[in-house]
């Protein structure tokens, strides 16, 4: 009896969310149309007029000649000025995401056994690195450098740049074959990588190896963790504003030859156990003509740094342990400075991008808590309202299920970056491509379509792009999509812990 009890009050709260999502939906419909619903009004008005109310209109502007001419140069010169005023648009004509031959396969047990095979870590260490695997997200597919797969590892200099040469201009590579631009006319070159920065720069290998033109806008961003890849579609953004007809390439990449971690101190082992090969390189032109051609078209791009304050600051952070091991060290805070950063990115992005049915909401919500001291939960907008596909860095499981908590998303949502993670594990500030490849690849991309990329990075900051797709993905003439050999076998489920046999 008690069951049946359980499920009546169950099924009713079941069709009082089905209810409530239906009102909701009438109620933006209703906002987002009102505009039209006024319309209706004056067209049944004018409806009302006869052939002579006309004529008379007409007269009436005939003994008007010179206000009508006024008005009419006065609009020209202002559409002129608007025009002239309003930003460059920027499109992305192509991207690419470099997809490591088989010999850089590293599964789970070769990652431990590496591990156990380096003589660096201690039995603790090593049981607690299989526990972070096992609760990893990752499958058995990730990719890794060969330093680290020999036997000893091979952490050079040396095998750093030969790394990092074969992910970038792998990627590199791939992009030029499908967009087949001059490399000649790329004006704007910004490449990031957080923790290997040689001299010459990456950026100057990737001149030296293309043979840019020498007054190419070259940059190399180093130091600013997963997110940089979205400060460098900005900084790239910004620089097209003020070069007319121009390319800008983007290459997102990391180097984990030098960055791997010896110690014992845990806070500094996951870094090795959640981080892989990846990269991407992106190509945006601010040439109208290029508009036809392009896939997408750039939106905004929003950053937010917490660096002010300590705790944000602390909470990735490079440093020695107290064996003098250099590694990078994650808090115990960083799912909270995270979600902080978040709210703080959406807060400053929900006008621009939601409908004006959830504005309406959230204000009055606001109001109510801050004018009226009611006691009511925040409100949270329903950013499905916005956006069609979301791509959220791949950072780890952990930060994966507070954002589809927090953002109240569908496994459908999520789908892309939690398998990024499990096909390529985090691939730092590249893998918001691999999951726009993994929408590509599956067909989702349709024309008007809008992307939100979000990615949080050591600062701590949290940056957001929105896309706009320009025309529909037809997944059979992608070429070099990192997923497209495999897309059918996607998605796959991936338990909470999956148990590592060594």
């Amino acid at each position: 009896m008690g069951f049946e009890k359980k499920d009546q009050i169950l099924g009713n709260n079941e069709s009082n969310s089905v209810k409530l999502k239906y009102v909701k939906l009438g109620y933006h419909y209703l906002i987002s149309n009102a505009m039209y619903l006024f319309l209706v009004p004056l067209i049944v008005a004018s409806a009302h007029l006869s052939v002579e109310d006309f004529v008379h209109l007409l007269n009436h502007l005939k003994l008007n000649l010179i206000s009508i001419t006024l008005c009419t140069v006065l609009t020209v010169f202002l559409a002129t000025l608007y025009f002239v005023a309003c930003p460059r648009q920027v499109y992305l004509l192509n991207f690419a995401c470099y997809k490591p031959p088989p010999a850089h396969l590293c599964s789970k047990e070769t990652f431990l056994e590496r591990s156990k095979q380096s003589g660096s870590f201690s039995q603790e260490s090593l049981e607690f690195q299989r526990k972070i695997m096992e609760r990893s997200g990752h499958g058995q597919k990730t990719y890794a450098p060969k330093s680290l797969l020999q036997v000893p590892a091979n952490l050079t200099f040396e095998e750093a740049k030969k790394e990092a040469e074969m992910i970038m201009f792998g990627a590199i590579d791939q992009l030029f074959a499908k967009t087949k631009v001059n490399v000649k006319d790329i004006g704007i070159l910004v490449v990031n990588c957080s923790l290997f920065n040689p001299t010459p720069s990456l950026s100057a290998m990737v001149v030296n190896r293309y043979k840019l033109r020498g007054n190419v806008l070259s940059y190399s961003l180093g130091g600013m963790g997963c997110s940089a890849g979205l400060i460098s579609i900005d900084l790239a953004k910004r620089l097209l504003q003020v070069q007319p007809n121009s390319y800008a390439l983007v290459v997102s990449m990391e180097s984990m030859t030098l960055n791997w971690y010896g110690g014992n101190n845990r806070s500094m082992l996951i870094t090795n156990c959640l981080f892989r090969l990846g990269a991407a390189a992106i190509l945006l032109s601010n040439r109208l003509s290029d508009r036809f051609r392009s896939k997408y078209q750039l939106i905004h791009t929003l950053r937010t740094h917490k660096g002010a304050d300590d705790k944000c600051y602390d909470c990735v952070f490079q440093k020695e342990d107290t064996d003098k091991k250099l590694g990078i060290a994650l808090s115990k805070h960083l799912l909270s400075v995270a979600g902080e950063a978040l709210k703080t990115n959406i807060t400053t992005l929900g006008p621009l991008v939601l409908p004006l049915s959830e504005q309406i909401l959230f204000f009055v919500n606001f109001v109510a808590r801050k004018a009226f001291k009611m006691q009511i939960k925040q409100y949270v907008p329903d950013f499905k309202l916005a956006f069609e596909h979301f791509c959220i860095h791949a950072g780890g499981r952990g930060v994966l299920d507070e954002l589809e908590k927090n953002l109240g998303l569908s496994k459908w949502h999520m789908e892309p970056s939690r398998m990024t993670l499990y096909r390529f594990g985090n691939t730092s500030s590249s893998s918001l491509w691999y999951e726009l490849a993994y929408c590509e690849a599956k067909g989702r991309i349709k024309r008007g379509d809008r992307a939100w990329q979000i990615a949080f990075g050591s600062g701590f900051k949290c940056n957001s792009a929105v896309w706009r797709a320009l025309r529909t993905i037809d997944p059979a003439k992608e070429k070099h999509n990192p997923w497209m050999e495999e897309i059918d076998e996607f998605p796959v489920d991936v338990p909470e812990v999956a148990s590592i046999v060594t």
